[in-house]
C-alpha cells in the first residue's frame, strides 16, 4: 500500500514592512530698498507606521518675520531700526492604536510657543476616538473626538491657566486630478478659559514624485483674548514641498 506524502503547511502571510514617510515644506520673502523685510515659515511632517496596529506622527511648524522702521530720537534724529513682528512654533505628536479597519484610539500632544499672542505658551495633552468616514480613490475624511487637558499662560494677567478640555479634529483631502489635492484640517480645543481652533486649507500641485507647490491659508482663533488684540490671526503662504517615502 502505498503511503501519500503528508502536505507541507502553507507558509504564514509575511506582516506588512514598517513604513516611515514624511515631507518638508518652506517658504521665504524678504524686501529690500525703501523698506525691508523678512518673512519665513517653514513645516516637517513625520509619520512611522509600525507594520501592525501602531501609527505614530509629528508635525514641526515655525513662523518668523521681522521689518526695519525709523526710530526717532528726543533731539529729533532718526535712525533705522529692526523688530520682530511674528515669532511663532508648534509641535505636535500623535499615536493611533488601529481598532479595525477605520476606528482609532489616539494619544495627542500640542505644545505652542508665540510671543505675541495672549497665549505666550499652550500645551495640551488628549486622548480621542478616530475614524475614517470617507475612504475612496479620491477623497478621505478622519474624525476625532475626545477629552483632555491643557495649560496656557495668559500673558496679560500673567497666570497660569489649567483645565480639562474637549477636543474635536476634521481632517480632509481630496485630489482634484492627479496631481492637485486640496487639504483642509481643523482643530478645536475647547475649555473652561478660552476655545482656540485653527484651520489649515491648502492646495499642492505635484511636480514630480518628490517636489510640489503649496498654496496655503492658515485661521487661529483664540474666543479670550487681551482688549488689544484681535481674536482671529490669518497668515497665507506659498512654500515649495518635499515628500520622502
Amino acid at each position: 500500500m502505498a503511503v501519500r506524502p503528508v502536505p507541507e503547511p502553507a507558509p504564514e502571510p509575511t506582516p506588512p514592512a514598517p513604513t516611515f514617510t514624511g515631507g518638508g515644506e518652506l517658504g521665504f520673502a524678504a524686501a529690500s530698498g525703501n523698506s525691508n523685510t523678512e518673512s519665513f515659515n517653514g513645516r516637517l511632517d513625520l509619520t512611522y507606521t509600525d507594520g501592525g496596529a501602531w501609527r505614530h506622527s509629528a508635525s514641526l511648524f515655525g513662523l518668523h518675520s521681522r521689518s526695519e522702521y525709523l526710530r526717532t530720537h528726543e533731539d529729533g534724529s532718526q535712525v533705522r531700526d529692526t523688530r520682530t513682528t511674528a515669532n511663532r512654533y508648534t509641535v505636535t505628536a500623535n499615536s493611533a492604536y488601529l481598532m479595525d479597519d477605520r476606528g482609532t484610539l489616539n494619544t495627542s500632544l500640542r505644545h505652542e510657543e508665540d510671543d505675541f499672542g495672549t497665549y505666550s505658551r499652550q500645551q495640551s495633552l488628549s486622548l480621542s476616538y478616530g475614524n475614517r468616514v470617507i475612504e475612496n480613490e479620491r477623497a478621505h475624511l478622519d474624525l476625532q473626538v475626545g477629552p483632555g487637558y491643557r495649560r496656557a499662560y495668559d500673558t496679560l494677567d500673567e497666570r497660569n491657566e489649567a483645565s480639562f478640555i474637549g477636543r474635536g479634529l476634521i481632517d480632509l483631502r481630496y485630489a482634484l486630478s492627479q496631481n492637485t489635492e486640496i487639504v483642509n484640517k481643523l482643530l478645536v480645543e475647547s475649555g473652561e478659559y478660552n476655545t482656540f481652533a485653527q484651520n489649515d486649507l491648502g492646495v499642492s500641485v505635484t511636480m514630480n514624485s518628490h517636489l510640489a507647490l503649496k498654496a496655503g491659508w492658515q485661521a487661529r482663533h483664540n474666543s479670550d483674548v487681551a482688549p488689544d488684540r484681535k481674536r482671529t490671526d490669518t497668515l497665507t503662504t506659498m512654500n515649495v514641498v518635499y515628500r520622502f517615502k
